[in-house]
Parts: C-alpha cells; structure tokens; sequence
C-alpha cells in the first residue's frame, strides 16, 4: 500500500525567523503529513541565518525547504512562488495550504479542512476558523469585509479564504491563476476569491477548523496604505470606476472626519497613507509600496 502524499504547507517569511520556526514546527506536529515550503521575502542575513538554524533545530531537513526570493516581494507575490512549486509537481497531490510565518493551527484543523474540501468537486478555495464569528464577503464599493456569520461548525459559504490559513485546490489554480502580484499585500485573497467565483467554483470558511494569528508587525501607516489602495483597485476591477471613484469619496471623507474629529478614527488610521493610498490608485502604481 503506497503511503499518501504529504501535504503541501507554503509559509511566507519576513524577518520574524523565531515566529517562522514555531510555525513550521506546529505543522510538523499535526495530524496530517506535511512537507513545507517557507519563502523568504529578502529577510535581513541575520534574520535569515537565524532562521535556517531553527528550521535545522526542528531536525526534519526532509521535510522542510527554505526558498529565497532574494527581495521583499510582498505576501502575494512571495506565495506565489511557493504555490507555482507545487503547480510544478504534478505528484504533489490535490491541495496546497498557505499561510504566513506567524500562525498556529489548532490539532484537527487541517484534517478538518481538507475533509471539507474533498467532500465537494467545485470546493475551490478554503479558509480555516480565527473564531471571530466573522465571515469574509466582498461589497461593491468597499471591497473585502467581515460580516457576522453561521455559528454552526462546518462548511460555509464566503465570497474568499481570508489570508491566516487557506487551503487551495490546483484545479482550481490552474484554472484561474495565483495571486495578482500588483496587490504586493492586502485584498489579494479576495481578487482571487473574486475569479475563482466567477468560474464557477465555491469558496468556503470551515467553522471550527480553528487558526490563530499569533503576531502582527506592520505598521499602521503601511497597513493603511495598502487596504486604501488596493481596495480601490479590487473595487474598480470588480465593479468599475463609477464605484471605485465613489469609494474614493468615502475615503476622503474619513480622512476629513478622522482630522476634525481624532476621536472617530478607527484602529487602522493613518491621514497621510490614505491619501497615498489614493494617489497611487489614480497613478496606476501598483506593486511594492511607495510611503
């Protein structure tokens, strides 16, 4: 009896080489066969150096490889590098797991997932449970969002995988393609979610396949950058430039508001990024970001 292929885990990597060894780790640790690819977006040669030691600590060098993109590509674009490696490999089996350096799935999550996935020929793209409650759909003007969702545990439909944990199917790859790259990070899982949809296949969150996201090392400024910019850009894309221009209003409204009133200012604030956000939208530059 031939052994089951081992699971193919993509973990995207910068700079945080102690997180990226605990999460590697946790994989390894699971009820599912793994084998892990981790790509390093262009992490400093200390943190790099210090992250093949810890990988090398974990002593599964059979099961572990460390690709180096050589810049800082951005998460869809470091992903993609990965996901092409097992687009590659014919033998590498139906599905792929994708996952920045920072997250820790619960035991039975991943076995959870892919039960879910097989159950159904059209289940394209899946997400595992932050256990928010929330589920992620997309709005015309406002682009990738959360809204309240199903409680009950198992499969429910959503309009894309939120980024912590998702699962892909390669059929479903091959048909509609990875990550656009211009999206650098932020709104690419739902661009995706977005062309997946339109060919017909079904995404879903898996209520209670539980993920945790243990760090978060943006900065605000930057995170706010690139949700205004690239959530014109979904918009436009998806809805045209009559809603895209519309959100363009939206924003700079609350960039006014959020100036006349600190007080209303969200979590994720930043006047000066949002604004950069918007010019950029409206130059066509897209890709790394230009703060």
């Amino acid at each position: 009896m031939t052994e089951p292929v081992p699971l193919r885990v993509v973990v995207v990597h910068w700079n945080q080489p102690e997180q990226c060894r605990l999460t590697v780790g946790r994989f390894l640790d699971r009820e599912v066969p793994v084998r892990v690819t981790v790509v390093d977006n262009d992490s400093t040669a200390a943190n790099l150096e210090r992250l093949y030691a810890g990988l090398a600590d974990l002593d599964a060098a059979d099961r572990v490889e460390v690709v180096e993109v050589g810049r800082n590509s951005g998460f869809g674009p470091g992903a993609n590098v990965g996901l092409q490696r097992f687009l590659d490999d014919p033998d590498d089996g139906e599905w792929v797991v994708l996952c920045p350096h920072d997250v820790d799935p619960a035991p039975g999550c991943l076995a959870e997932l892919l039960e879910a996935g097989n159950a159904d020929p059209m289940a394209g793209l899946l997400c595992a449970d932050v256990g928010d409650g929330m589920t992620p759909v997309i709005d015309p003007y406002f682009g990738g969002m959360y809204v309240p969702g199903d409680p009950a545990p198992g499969w429910q439909d959503c309009d894309y995988p939120h980024g912590t944990l998702m699962v892909l199917r390669r059929t479903c790859l091959d048909e509609v393609g990875l990550f656009d790259e211009r999206y650098f990070s932020y709104c690419e899982e739902a661009d995706l979610g977005r062309r997946a949809a339109l060919a017909g296949w079904r995404i879903g969150l898996v209520r209670g396949a539980r993920v945790t996201n243990q760090y978060v090392g943006s900065s605000v400024a930057l995170v706010d950058y690139l949700q205004t910019r690239n959530t014109l850009l979904l918009v436009q894309e998806m809805s045209g430039w009559y809603h895209a221009t519309v959100r363009t209003c939206i924003t700079l409204f609350q960039v006014a508001k959020g100036t006349v009133r600190p007080e209303s200012r969200p979590l994720i604030y930043d006047a000066r990024a949002r604004l950069a956000g918007i010019r950029d939208f409206a130059l066509r530059r897209f890709g790394p970001p230009r703060l």
